[in-house]
This record gives structure tokens, C-alpha cells and sequence, in this order.
């Protein structure tokens, strides 16, 4: 069969491509064509747009890029009537997959949405347009089931993929090696993720970068992503004591102590892995403004949102700023807070439903279709 799929960033990339590997395993005639990343490519998919030119964070920057945005949906129409699918597939991204999905619907085409929009966040009147356009609607969080379900919509939890990508790479990754091959000591090392967007990383880095100086007992490693040179980092990093790692952000999970992480799948990733973290997020003036007055829910995080309770310190807007990101890190790096902490993750865990998520997916794909 054919399979055309929609990812706009790094962590839709991951959950992608493994969902694209079930999929072969149970159609050995599956063909892929795509919007995402290296992983998907990796996975025989051919790629049609890079998530890297895809990613606008914010209201604000949107409007900025709104031409190349309405640019992209022409283009994915009428790539998609090209290439005639069996299957549209769908991995989050809602401001541009929800536009492509009535498209689909009307063309005929069958809708997949994998990792449902946080419409349960804002926008919950986007749930009557998923009931018309998706055909069948995969979650990941415990919450999701009950949400739609208020609005008489029937959706599949299956479980956070993440628990697989982990699984997958458990005991592969902690290993002496990682700090000789990276040009580690023998410090405790704090991961800084400062996001995979360019706005991201330009709000987030230089703030987490000044704490380094108050912790010269241990050394900082930015995960840089793959998607972004080199010199974009080095010329925030400059002046700072820091090694930065791409590609490698799960390895760095697992060999740290503690971590600073921007706002997103990072902090649900981390704490998966057992690491205490402070989260932070810094938007633009208005396009914060703009989300305040939107959102519906208590938390930015996820590991806050699907616990229902402060688990992880979330430092957002104005309370992101140095003195305050030196405390909170000075709190996970003492043993009470952090054995605390960790202990809540393995509470975290056991809610997410266990492994084995992108092969449901994929089955019930297969099924639906069949």
C-alpha cells in the first residue's frame, strides 16, 4: 500500500519513522512518501519538504511566515493527488495536518491521525473538525481518551511511543564510552536541551547558558540537533565552558544527572529517563499574551499535565531569568529533591500504558484499511 505522512518536527520524525517500521513489517509492499525528517528518510520514505523548513513556533512567527505556510499546503494537495494513497497519516502538527485532512476526507482519501493535537489545551473546538475529517485518532496520554470522549468521539489509546524509542535503545547508550568519544570528564554531566527550533533555541540557550559559572562542579552538554549547523550554537555557546553533542540527545539523557529543558516532548523524554529536570519556556510578548488568554490548562509540561500536580518546576516568561534557573537547579541536584522526583517518574511511567505503541498503531492501520 501507499502511505503519505505528515511530520513537522524532530519528535514527530522519531514517532514516525518507527510507526513507518511496524508498517513494513506487516505490509511488505509499503510504500512512503513524506514530510519530516532524517528518520523517516532513513526508513525508505521519500522525503518531500524537512521538517527544519516547517517549524514556526508562536503566533507571531506564523503571520511572519504565512506566504511559505499557504506555499506548503498548495503544494502538499497537490503532491498528494500525485501520488494517490492509500493512507494519509497525520503525527501532530495541527495548524497544517488539520488543513490537509479535509482536504484528504473530500478527495476520498482514508485519515490517520497519530498523536492527537492538544486540543484538550485550546482550541477544543478543532474536535468537531476531527470527528468530520479522521477517520481513526491514535492518543498517547491517559487523559485523551476521556476528553473526547465528552465530545462522543471514540479515539485508540495506545500508549506513548516514546516507552518504545527508550526500550529500544536501553542499554545501549549508558556506557563509558560516551564521555571518552564526546571529550567528557569525569564531572556529572547537566544536559541542556534548549528545543529543535531556531526561536526556540535563540529565547532559551543564552538564559540556561549563565548558570554555568555557579556550578563548576559539574559540565554542561547542549544537545544540539542535526537539523541546525554548528556554527548557529557556537556562536550563542561563545564564551561558556559547554560541549555540544548533535544527534545524540537520548545518550546524553542517559549518562546525566539533571537537566534543563525547553517546554515540549523534551520534558516527557527526560523524565523517562529518570533525570530531574527544570523546564522552561520564553515566547514572544504577545504571542504569550495570545496563548494565556487561550489555553486551558494548569501546566506547560507534560510530565505536569498527565500527573495533574507540580511534579517538575516549570520557569515560564519572566521567571525564566538566571537567578531563579540557578535555584531550581540547585534544588534537583540535592539528593532529597531529586530522589523525589525520580521516584514521581516511576509513577509517570506506569500511566503511560507500556510498550508497544507504533505496532497497535500499525496493526490497527493495517486492519482499518483492510
Amino acid at each position: 500500500m501507499r502511505y503519505y505522512i505528515i511530520a513537522g518536527e524532530a519528535s514527530g520524525d522519531l514517532h514516525a519513522s518507527n510507526l513507518m517500521k511496524e508498517l513494513k513489517q506487516l505490509d511488505k509492499m509499503a510504500d512512503f512518501r513524506c514530510w519530516g525528517g532524517d528518520l523517516m528518510k532513513a526508513q525508505s520514505g521519500q522525503l518531500v519538504r524537512h521538517y527544519k523548513d516547517l517549524a514556526f513556533m508562536g503566533f507571531v512567527e506564523v503571520l511572519m511566515n504565512i506566504v511559505t505556510i499557504i506555499k506548503n499546503i498548495k503544494f502538499c494537495k497537490r503532491d498528494i493527488m500525485q501520488y494517490k494513497p492509500n493512507a494519509l497519516i497525520l503525527v501532530d502538527y495541527p495548524g497544517f495536518n488539520m488543513k490537509i485532512a479535509g482536504f484528504a476526507k473530500k478527495a476520498g482519501i482514508k485519515v490517520f491521525y497519530h498523536i492527537s493535537p492538544q486540543v484538550w489545551a485550546w482550541k477544543q473546538g478543532r474536535v468537531h473538525k476531527i470527528k468530520k475529517f479522521i477517520d481513526r485518532m491514535f492518543v498517547i496520554l491517559p487523559f485523551e481518551k476521556d476528553f473526547y470522549r465528552r465530545f462522543d468521539y471514540n479515539v485508540d489509546f495506545i500508549g506513548h511511543p516514546l516507552l518504545d524509542a527508550i526500550t529500544d535503545l536501553s542499554g545501549k547508550i549508558k556506557n563509558a564510552d560516551f564521555r571518552e568519544v564526546h571529550g567528557l570528564d569525569e564531572k556529572p554531566i547537566v544536559a541542556v536541551l534548549p528545543g529543535s527550533r531556531k526561536q526556540e533555541i535563540i529565547k532559551m540557550l543564552p538564559v540556561m547558558l549563565t548558570v554555568i559559572e555557579k556550578f563548576s562542579d559539574y559540565q554542561f552538554v547542549v544537545a544540539g540537533v542535526n537539523s541546525l549547523p554548528a556554527e548557529y550554537y557556537n556562536n550563542i555557546c561563545k564564551g561558556y565552558k559547554v560541549k555540544l553533542i548533535f544527534g545524540n540527545t537520548y545518550q546524553l539523557l542517559a549518562n546525566a544527572k539533571a537537566a534543563l529543558v525547553t517546554s515540549g516532548t523534551a520534558t516527557l523524554e527526560t523524565a523517562l529517563f529518570g533525570v530531574p529536570e527544570v523546564v522552561c519556556y520564553k515566547g514572544s510578548p504577545i504571542s504569550f499574551m495570545l496563548a494565556k488568554s487561550l489555553v486551558k490548562v494548569k501546566y506547560i509540561s507534560l510530565v505536569n499535565l498527565i500527573m495533574d500536580k507540580e511534579v517538575v518546576k516549570e520557569l515560564i516568561q519572566q521567571d525564566f531569568n538566571s537567578k531563579n534557573l540557578t535555584a531550581e537547579l540547585s534544588k534537583i541536584l540535592a539528593d532529597d529533591t531529586r530522589i523525589e522526583m525520580i521516584h514521581e517518574f516511576s509513577k509517570l511511567e506506569k500511566m503511560l500504558g507500556g510498550s508497544g505503541a507504533s505496532a497497535k498503531t500499525a496493526q490497527m492501520i493495517i486492519d482499518s484499511l483492510k
